[in-house]
């Protein structure tokens, strides 16, 4: 039953309209002209944890601790008794006493009383707080979909770009980069599924390549963490220039070599959860700094400090290269 259904079931026959009125289950209130409150159903007391004493007598704008005083729904509403026009869903964003934050939308239409002819406004009242949380979480993931989408085309170029050609032959290139691009994918296939990605399952998906029967890289099972995608995507391009970089200079370039990944979850000097992964190089060639930075480091950097809000740490040990990346752990 909407709202015209009600207007006209109340003008034929109150009595039989006021048992109607009190099954449905959207609050209802009856106003007079000045906006004080006649009845009520029982679904608005029920709904806004009230009872007849606290509510028949007074004006609207007097309910509860004042939620309804809207200069521009009063507007609206004296509006409606004079002129029969009509509200539709105008919407009251309020912290409601014993019941919370909650989004209702007001609809209200002017009827003649029944039983003495008096005009009054039949206003009725609609909980969205639920609706209107769903459509804000679809605006959300819209936004985040291009945001990614935007940042996935940025990355793109940065690797044709940032990936080097000095010294190098077409299918060279064309190797480097499709396998940096591939561990982007890799790591956007992980936390696509879930809406977020375990770390040591993203760990695997990048380092799937040197993951064989000689256990020459080895991932730590525990502890199982969930990472927001926009972690699990720059994690992942971390360790595939880690594993990139191990595999030309470091422990993956010789039989002998081995890699150990582990992690831990710590506090920072403000009690806050941290992530701390480390990257363990054994038995490859001795390593030293390099002369300068080359693309890998700046982006393991840059992808710690502004994209992860943590740090990263390249320790050039003469025994095998060593790596920690910190970073705040957040809920997915």
């Amino acid at each position: 039953m909407d709202l015209d259904d009600l207007y006209r079931l109340l003008r034929v026959s109150h009595v039989q309209a006021q048992g109607i009125v009190d099954t449905i289950r959207d609050p209802l209130l009856v106003l007079a002209s000045d906006l004080t409150v006649i009845s009520a159903n029982p679904a608005f007391y029920r709904t806004f944890a009230t009872d007849r004493d606290s509510t028949i007598g007074l004006q609207l704008y007097e309910l509860g601790n004042g939620q309804w005083a809207v200069d521009e729904l009063r507007l609206l509403l004296e509006k409606v008794i004079p002129n029969s026009a009509s509200v539709f869903d105008y919407e009251v964003t309020a912290d409601f006493p014993d019941v919370g934050p909650r989004t209702m939308l007001v609809s209200a239409q002017r009827l003649i009383h029944p039983d003495n002819g008096q005009r009054v406004l039949l206003l009725t009242i609609v909980d969205a707080t639920t609706r209107r949380r769903k459509e804000d979480e679809k605006n959300i993931l819209i936004g985040e979909l291009d945001h990614r989408i935007k940042n996935l085309l940025s990355v793109t170029q940065a690797l044709a770009r940032q990936t080097e050609t000095a010294g190098r032959t077409a299918e060279e290139y064309r190797d480097a980069f499709l396998g940096r691009f591939a561990a982007l994918a890799r790591s956007l296939e992980v936390y696509s599924r879930e809406r977020s990605a375990q770390l040591p399952d993203l760990v695997r998906a990048v380092m799937e390549p040197y993951l064989d029967g000689a256990s020459r890289v080895l991932v730590a099972d525990a502890p199982t963490v969930a990472l927001v995608p926009g972690h699990a995507m720059s994690l992942g391009m971390i360790l595939h220039e880690l594993a990139t970089n191990a595999g030309k200079y470091g422990a993956l370039s010789v039989p002998a070599g081995r890699v150990n990944i582990d992690w831990e979850i710590g506090e920072d000097a403000e009690g806050m959860p941290r992530i701390c992964l480390r990257w363990q190089e054994h038995g490859g060639p001795a390593t030293s700094p390099p002369d300068s930075s080359g693309f890998g480091t700046r982006m393991i950097r840059f992808a710690a400090e502004f994209e992860l809000g943590g740090s990263a740490e390249l320790d050039y040990h003469p025994e095998g290269f060593r790596a920690s990346v910190s970073f705040p752990r957040l809920r997915p």
